[in-house]
């Protein structure tokens, strides 16, 4: 066994080179796919759609927020990865029970990097990790202007109606492509909260709430100066590899 510290400051001892594991994150899910890992991944969740071969082929172990035990423990893991966003903490409580759970807490472009060098080095892909790092690099300066410097508002939730804030990756991964979010209070605040937020564009997401231009028309009323487009969630929430395949 060897010893790590994961993103939640966490000590967890895991086999070397685990042969057994179980991916409770999506965007996680389809990290391993990128290191190669093949069979040694045995379970992921409902909502692990990528990659789709692996989505038809795994075994699902229910979702982010519930979890089967029963399933997962049939499986015999000897390393399960989630996220303290993601999962809920008795679930990864009763988790440890059954085998070595490693957390990641992915909240700005550098803790992303970590994940990406600490995951790897856990299941024994150093060199595939770093290559992924330095795409992921030359995908930012790529499109380092695309958002123009424009004053953002990104929409999560309908109702109530819940934003961006600082924090949280989305905020980071915004401003690494020229956005500047407009919202200055932490995590995922009401926008019935703000003070003074006057977005020059809104960027109205796909997931967790499932926007659609049917919604634009609230949001042009609200802010009448502003642009309204629809962004896909996978791109601005994805911290793996989804931008860079």
């Amino acid at each position: 066994m060897t010893t790590f510290r994961d993103q939640m400051g966490r000590e967890v001892s895991v086999p070397q080179c685990p042969q057994r594991i179980v991916s409770l994150v999506p965007s996680i899910t389809e990290y391993l796919f990128a290191l190669d890992l093949g069979e040694r991944v045995v379970g992921i969740t409902k909502f692990c759609i990528y990659p789709e071969e692996w989505f038809q082929s795994k075994p699902r172990v229910g979702g982010t927020k519930n979890p089967d035990m029963a399933k997962i423990q049939n499986l015999a893991p000897d390393l399960i990865i989630g996220n303290k966003e993601e999962n809920r903490l008795e679930d990864i409580e009763a988790l440890e029970r059954l085998a070595p759970v490693w957390m990641s807490d992915v909240n700005s472009i550098e803790d992303m990097y970590d994940f990406l060098t600490s995951m790897a080095t856990v299941v024994g892909c150093e060199e595939k990790g770093a290559e992924i790092i330095e795409q992921w690099k030359a995908y930012f300066k790529k499109n380092s202007n695309r958002g123009s410097g424009k004053k953002a508002l990104y929409v999560i939730w309908k109702d109530p109606v819940m934003v961006v804030g600082k924090d949280t990756y989305i905020d980071a991964y915004m401003e690494a492509i020229g956005y500047q979010n407009c919202v200055h209070e932490s995590r995922y605040p009401r926008l019935d909260q703000l003070e003074n937020c006057q977005p020059e564009v809104v960027l109205l997401s796909t997931e967790p709430y499932p926007f659609k231009v049917t919604d634009f028309s609230y949001f042009q009323r609200k802010f009448p100066d502003a642009e309204i487009a629809l962004v896909s969630g996978e791109e601005f929430s994805w911290y793996g590899v989804r931008n860079i395949l």
